[in-house]
């Protein structure tokens, strides 16, 4: 039986074009490109080329590229960073009798929720969470009135051209979600959002390299990645920032990358992102059709095979490789290792620590009963499957869940009094 591999929602391999991207600059081309000799420069030029790469392929400009270490950091200086520098705008119009306040999705990764919390405990600012429907879709009429509330008036402190005008620092939502693969309105959030004078930054971790990005056309004001990903090795990522928002840098030093992300850049790391991202969106353009036609027959296949698993997410407006599904009655824990003893190697999009399964916080806030959300399952991959690929996946999901209900209900012995109760 064939090994499958669908957890690439969490990290893609690394292909040996982009190793061999990076080669040079590891070895031979070396320098430090902020260094004015001609080998510096040459990395220089390597590392703008990246950025140019980039952008090209993000809808952006050059300039808009900052490198990062991943997608964390770079929520982080998007989430703080814009935060900080609007607040001290705010207090120097208004003075301290506005309170700040956040605007995020219900459903966001912990690399912005964490941000956001991070600035109401330090700063006091308001973090307000916006809800989504059934499916994952962020609520925009709450968007809109939650901006609406944040609407300051001249009386409020004298607000002037070029000022703020909403107490709201930032708006920050994802593009597509990690847990359940529903892609948002993007574009109609970005419009709300500047209606009310409020810049958006968008979380496209999930979505890089799998569905087409426009930032400019969007009208999207920042926009996180990570690299590994669509491709590279772990720890590399960018965000893309348009000069028109003021940012605060949250690491001092040399003023590399618009002096927003001091330190001296990999430039082999750099030229990773680029190959990776220009890989993966010739793949998405070559594959996408035959990548949602597999993903489509995945789901009928399992929804076939265990009448009791629910499909999560949106069935269309979702990542074209992302089958997600949650098997009431069910533990995700335990099918997660059952199906891995089985050769499929899977997640369930939620966090584990130590000693417990916790539901995934997505689930939750789409309504699911606490129980049924910690029974998810998440199946992502990059390339179509295989009609004999998805006929083992659905054999195997079959196999386990009739084994683990059989060991439940033997091992459960209430269920067995219940069991003998209606027999008799």
């Amino acid at each position: 039986m064939e090994h499958l591999y669908l957890d690439a929602a969490s990290t893609e391999p690394v292909s040996a074009d982009v190793i061999s991207a990076m080669m040079p600059f590891l070895t031979e081309a070396y320098a430090n490109p902020m260094s004015v000799h001609s080998a510096g420069k040459t990395a220089a030029r390597a590392l703008e080329a990246a950025r140019a790469s980039m952008a090209a392929d993000l809808g952006a400009r050059p300039d808009d590229v900052i490198f990062t270490s991943g997608g964390t950091e770079a929520d982080n200086l998007a989430i703080k960073g814009i935060a900080m520098a609007r607040m001290r705008l705010l207090r120097e119009t208004y003075g301290e009798q506005v309170c700040p306040r956040l605007i995020v999705s219900s459903i966001e990764h912990p690399a912005v929720l964490e941000s956001a919390r991070w600035m109401e405990r330090w700063f006091g600012c308001e973090v307000v969470e916006i809800p989504v429907d059934s499916q994952a879709h962020i609520d925009t009429d709450a968007l809109r009135a939650e901006l609406a509330q944040g609407e300051l008036t001249p009386s409020t402190g004298g607000a002037t051209s070029g000022k703020p005008r909403n107490s709201t620092l930032l708006v920050s939502t994802m593009l597509a979600n990690n847990e359940v693969g529903t892609v948002e309105p993007i574009d109609r959030i970005a419009r709300i959002a500047h209606e009310y004078g409020v810049p958006l930054h968008v979380d496209a971790v999930q979505a890089a390299g799998q569905i087409p990005i426009r930032m400019r056309e969007w009208d999207v004001d920042a926009l996180s990645l990570s690299g590994h990903k669509f491709g590279t090795p772990k720890g590399l990522g960018a965000l893309l920032l348009r000069s028109r928002v003021p940012v605060e840098p949250l690491m001092s030093g040399g003023g590399q990358e618009r002096s927003l992300r001091s330190g001296t850049q990999n430039v082999a790391g750099a030229v990773a992102l680029a190959v990776a991202l220009r890989d993966a969106n010739t793949r998405m353009r070559d594959v996408q059709r035959a990548l949602v036609a597999s993903r489509d027959r995945l789901i009928d296949a399992i929804l076939r095979v265990e009448p009791r698993a629910q499909l999560t997410g949106d069935p269309q407006r979702r990542l074209p490789g992302h089958a997600s599904f949650v098997f009431p009655g069910l533990s995700g824990e335990a099918l997660l290792v059952d199906l891995d003893a089985r050769g499929i190697a899977c997640s369930s999009g939620s966090a584990c620590a130590v000693g417990r399964h916790e539901a995934p916080g997505t689930l939750l806030a789409m309504g699911y009963d606490p129980v049924v959300a910690k029974s998810a399952i998440r199946m992502t991959f990059r390339e179509p499957l295989a009609p004999e690929q998805i006929n083992q996946i659905a054999a195997v999901v079959e196999d386990s869940c009739t084994a683990l209900r059989g060991a439940s209900t033997v091992s459960d012995p209430a269920i067995n009094i219940q069991a003998q109760q209606a027999t008799a």
